[in-house]
């Protein structure tokens, strides 16, 4: 793919993000996460590849854009595209913190076609490569990860969704001595935070959506680090939809390369709400500033996009 195309992602998250900004705290999920579905296809419009969307908004009898199979762009290399408007439309209708506009974007047939379901997942940064197994108790994973960052056990912070489902993980990382952070939504932002050193995030553990968890392994795999993850289907009609998207064996552990394949891969998010790493859109009184992180597997390039938009160009003020 072409680097200059990474600033063009860059242009889609941040659209979507000041769009939906705008319903920080008002309570109206299903709206903003319109508001931010409009703004980004609207966008992609604009970006010379011939994209086909893998991971979405739902099939095409669900969502009337950014629907899986549809094709966005303007013309150009093809890429598998997964997008997540709004990742966190609960915390942006509270007014929480921890929201992002995320796009990733990879070449053709090189994202896993996750379905729509439960996936559990552990992911470190790169520091840990390759001391995790899914299988393996916490415990003995939390003893590697440490052992590979020159830190004890409890010095390590765990990241988990706050559900009666982890009940019996959080249990195990808090008998190994690790400190556990809770969070309420959104698990992509927490798991790419494990790949950003002085992030103070070590590991993430649970089971989240599948799709996040491919969008998230885009992010991941871009900053060096590492990932296994597995499907749970809950049914057989799950089971099924799993074999009509290429996925034969719903038991078998995914790893990162598994779930992005290749040696090129972007991945873009926009902080919607305040993030550890990233601030929330602030709008003035003519424009908007937002905070940006831009990541490319190839190169190794990770940006930081801080950016101010300027909606009446008669009235330029930017203030640092």
């Amino acid at each position: 793919m072409n680097r200059e195309l990474s600033m063009e992602f860059v242009r889609v998250t941040e659209a979507a993000a000041i769009a939906s900004g705008r319903g920080v705290g008002l309570g109206d999920k299903n709206g903003i996460d319109q508001l931010a579905v409009d703004a980004m296809r609207k966008m992609f419009d604009t970006v010379h590849i011939s994209g086909t969307v893998v991971i979405g908004e739902g099939e095409m009898d669900e969502a009337p854009m950014l629907y899986i199979g549809e094709h966005v762009g303007a013309g150009g290399p093809e890429v598998d595209i997964a997008v997540d408007p709004v990742e966190g439309t609960n915390l942006v209708a509270k007014g929480q913190n921890g929201a992002i506009a995320v796009i990733a974007i990879a070449p053709k047939g090189c994202l896993l076609h996750a379905p729509d379901m439960y996936m559990d997942k552990i992911a470190v940064g790169p520091r840990a490569k390759g001391c995790i197994n899914i299988d393996d108790p916490v415990s003995v994973n939390l003893e590697r990860v440490a052992k590979a960052m020159h830190r004890n056990v409890n010095d390590l912070v765990v990241v988990a969704l706050d559900r009666p489902r982890h009940r019996k993980i959080i249990e195990e990382v808090r008998a190994a001595g690790a400190r556990i952070r809770l969070i309420s939504d959104g698990d992509v932002n927490p798991i790419i935070e494990t790949g950003l050193e002085g992030s103070g995030v070590h590991m993430y553990i649970g089971r989240g959506g599948a799709p996040e968890g491919v969008l998230a392994a885009c992010g991941l795999k871009c900053l060096g680090g590492d990932m296994q993850a597995r499907l749970v289907p809950e049914n057989e009609d799950q089971v099924e939809r799993c074999r009509k998207m290429g996925i034969e064996d719903t038991k078998k552990i995914l790893t990162i390369d598994d779930l992005v394949k290749g040696d090129d891969a972007m991945f873009t998010a926009t902080a919607i709400t305040n993030c550890d790493n990233l601030r929330g859109v602030n709008y003035f009184g003519n424009g908007a500033r937002t905070d940006t992180i831009s990541m490319r597997y190839a190169t190794g390039t990770v940006r930081f996009v801080d950016a101010v938009h300027t909606f009446n160009r008669d009235d330029i003020n930017v203030k640092l």
